[in-house]
């Protein structure tokens, strides 16, 4: 009876780690989008507030 019992609360804690593993996948893609969108309304003119690596790329080199 205990060993049925730890495999359903190992199922459980399976199913749960791949629903986990899931949204973290829909989150990063999702917070790309909006880095994506982000660098598309950035005018070439226009210096971003934000620098870092996220804005550098071979045609934004500043």
């Amino acid at each position: 009876m205990f060993t049925m019992i730890l495999t359903w609360v190992g199922a459980v804690l399976g199913l749960a780690l791949l629903v986990a593993m899931a949204a973290g996948t829909f989150a990063v893609d999702f917070d790309d989008r909006l880095q994506e969108r982000r660098r598309k309304t950035v005018t070439s003119g226009a210096s971003p507030r934000a620098g870092g690596f996220a804005t550098r790329n071979p045609r934004n080199p500043g």
